[in-house]
């Protein structure tokens, strides 16, 4: 297989969170709350994690762009998480987009929504519909996909001009694919590839299927992250196949690279995940390699490029050195 240069341009990091849990109600980050998690053991990060933490994990990689993804703060309070995530992009320059919360399925979701388009960064909202915690509970399971008030809600999206990040699990992206063909005018992006946690033949096998069913719709792009597993850490030899198969199925076109930091730190460093998208995106020519680290992301999240673009990691690494970014 040819390999082609690794890449050393941009990245719109597509995927990732900011929080503050002394200072902001996170319930899910509160000190005595364990939640059924994906990763196991979550504690690490019950901490602040704010763009200096940030920059610190992104050192060495060329992270000009970011997208801040809702947090499950306080949903009594979507729009102040907003608020407090439009903050911190105006004192740090990170986040350059912002995944809104928005309980589709409430009553208040009309004004929520509006309230949300209303900030400048806002660029779609996520509501995770829940569903089956295993492929084999998902036929006598569906999700908030398919509730008529949810999907109400769902309906509103287009008027005001937002995409819709999804985090579902694969086995029930068929609901998804029916989601995409009822509303062709929203834009779908999948958060972590579909949630690839079963790494079982028939679990991969499955993984593939729903997949590359999804990926027919023209209005669903994906992004690749969130492929770590429980108590194993992050590896190319593990991820590799998830990598490169959700590339073909979607082409570089609809699929983006993102960190889902710092949730995904609980398996790998950054430098170790983005390193390892790196060498699996080396197969591609630069072009394509452009639009799985930025150009895709920076589509999709409607955003205009940085001013540093073009500089390679080292003359970045130089600018932050010298304080002049």
């Amino acid at each position: 297989m040819q390999k082609f240069p690794i890449w050393d341009g941009p990245i719109v990091d597509a995927h990732h969170h900011f929080w503050d849990p002394v200072a902001n109600n996170h319930p899910w980050l509160r000190p005595e709350m364990n939640i059924p998690f994906r990763y196991g053991d979550y504690n690490a990060i019950k901490r602040r994690y704010l763009p200096p933490e940030y920059r610190e994990d992104t050192a060495g990689h060329n992270v000009v762009q970011s997208v801040y993804v809702e947090t499950e703060w306080d949903p009594a309070d979507p729009i102040g998480e907003t608020r407090y995530a439009t903050g911190i992009a105006e004192r740090f320059g990170l986040p350059n987009a912002i995944v809104a919360q928005a309980w589709l399925d409430r009553s208040d979701v009309a004004d929520v929504l509006s309230g949300q388009a209303s900030f400048d960064l806002v660029r779609s909202v996520r509501h995770k519909p829940g569903g089956a915690s295993s492929a084999k509970g998902a036929a006598d399971c569906r999700t908030l996909m398919t509730d008529d008030t949810w999907r109400n809600g769902y309906a509103l999206l287009q008027q005001h001009g937002l995409n819709f990040d999804l985090q579902a699990a694969w086995w029930h992206l068929d609901e998804a694919i029916l989601l995409a063909r009822d509303f062709p005018a929203t834009t779908i992006i999948l958060n972590h590839t579909g949630l690839p946690s079963d790494r079982s033949p028939e679990g991969i096998d499955g993984w593939h299927k729903a997949m590359g069913k999804l990926s027919e719709m023209p209005n669903v792009c994906v992004k690749i992250s969130g492929i770590g597993q429980k108590g194993r850490p992050w590896t190319v030899e593990d991820n590799g196949y998830i990598i490169s198969e959700t590339i073909e199925m979607f082409s570089p076109d609809r699929a983006m690279f993102a960190s889902n930091f710092p949730v995904d730190s609980l398996c790998g460093s950054f430098d170790k995940i983005y390193s390892g998208f790196k060498q699996v995106a080396a197969r591609y020519p630069r072009s394509e390699q452009a639009k799985l680290f930025a150009e895709t992301a920076r589509r999709y999240y409607r955003l205009q490029p940085a001013g540093d673009e073009v500089l390679t990691v080292s003359e970045v690494e130089t600018r932050r050195a010298s304080g002049s970014r």
